[in-house]
């Protein structure tokens, strides 16, 4: 629900370890030819890491609203495509991640139609403060990401 009452965009939802956003592919996803074009992918892996900390209670704008502020930046991604996504296709894309030691973050997340995988990322997140410091991550954020650390008891 939105703040308002009203019914919201969907987060997505856990499925074990894993959080999964539903993604529609649309028009201006694609190229001329109704593929997904390569940087739309990153924009839905973007999607699915911000939504699944919005399933577990953290707030970008509370981040950066606390009176140390915290943001993320994303150092490092390697994306390793595997099929062509098109117009009109329901995707999912699923995040988790690998570790988390210090200020960095290791995610683990892919893109797929039904049972087809589509992409797959690893993506390397540290922690900031607003003008691009690094910084330790607040404690809520460790503990509502420790669930979907892999290795980590959940």
């Amino acid at each position: 629900m939105a703040a308002n009452g009203e019914p919201g965009p969907s987060s997505g939802f856990i499925d074990g370890r894993e959080h999964v956003l539903p993604v529609r592919v649309y028009y201006e996803d694609t190229d001329f030819t109704g593929v997904v074009y390569h940087a739309s992918y990153l924009r839905f892996l973007e999607r699915g890491r911000t939504e699944l900390l919005r399933a577990v209670g953290i707030d970008h704008r509370a981040l950066l609203d606390a009176a140390d502020p915290t943001a993320f930046a994303v150092t490092q991604i390697a994306v390793k495509f595997r099929a062509a996504a098109r117009i009109d296709d329901a995707l999912e894309v699923r995040t988790r991640y690998r570790k988390s030691r210090g200020i960095r973050f290791e995610a683990l997340q892919r893109v797929l139609r039904g049972s087809e995988l589509l992409a797959e990322a690893e993506v390397e997140l540290v922690c900031i403060r607003p003008d691009g410091r690094p910084r330790r991550p607040p404690a809520e954020v460790t503990e509502a990401l420790r669930p979907f650390v892999l290795g980590e008891a959940s």
